[in-house]
């Protein structure tokens, strides 16, 4: 295990499912280490707290999923970036497809949840992506590249923050993008950001197809849904780095 923050960054994220038995499966499957990259798990907000105690012995961090832009307030059902570090956690997703598509987060709140989980001492893991018709049209580069462009704020300068490239069309379908779609994709988002951020790829990553992605070019790590609830499977993709 190694805690070097240029490291390749394996991060897994559980969506709404999982629960105690999955944390001591995969904790199990962790304790004998054999990684040389840094792993964060993404359970459910429930379970922060518990996935923090049992798998930071092991050199494992975790993150929430996503966080409210907002310190505090009334605002029933949502957690402050505050609140997900008094778990424990690392590390915070935001701005992924699913919240851009299913709750209409725009650009700029993304930005500004971003800004929110710098301030309270979190990393965020900023998800940007195009969608079929994104693609069909020509567009991909362009509208990823304005996505990650909205979040660039002089705030995050010297702080820590992971870009994650995700094709919409690629999450959950069992098809990820070719090395071509990759590289391209990598290269446009590491014009635009500089040399210092790490540039995830996500969708339909599994332990079969995780070497090749790896190796395209400025892949620094892999964000992963599916193969993230097996603990075989993140565990072989992890110790694959």
């Amino acid at each position: 295990m190694s805690a070097n923050p240029s490291a390749r960054l394996i991060v897994g994220n559980w969506k709404m499912n999982g629960g105690l038995g999955l944390l001591d499966v995969l904790a199990a499957e962790l304790a004998g280490g054999g990684w040389t990259g840094r792993a964060v798990v993404c359970p459910p907000a429930t379970l922060l707290g518990e996935a923090h105690r049992r798998l930071a012995p092991l050199g494992v961090e975790v993150g929430g999923q996503d966080c409210h832009v907002a310190e505090r307030g009334a605002h029933t059902g949502d957690l402050s970036a505050a609140l997900l570090a008094a778990t424990g956690a690392r590390h915070v997703i935001v701005g992924h497809s699913e919240r851009r598509a299913a709750y209409g987060e725009a650009d700029l709140q993304v930005r500004d949840k971003t800004l929110a989980a710098v301030e309270a001492g979190l990393s965020p893991i900023v998800c940007v992506g195009d969608t079929a018709e994104d693609r069909a049209s020509g567009r991909a580069v362009e509208v990823v590249t304005r996505q990650v462009g909205a979040v660039l704020d002089g705030a995050l300068n010297g702080r820590p923050w992971v870009l994650a490239y995700e094709p919409v069309w690629a999450i959950g379908s069992g098809r990820a993008a070719t090395a071509d779609d990759i590289a391209e994709m990598h290269a446009a988002l590491r014009a635009v950001v500089g040399g210092a951020t790490p540039i995830l790829y996500g969708g339909s990553v599994t332990a079969d197809n995780a070497g090749e992605i790896r190796a395209c070019p400025e892949v620094g790590g892999l964000l992963i849904g599916g193969a993230s609830l097996r603990p075989d499977q993140f565990a072989a993709i992890l110790r694959g780095c």
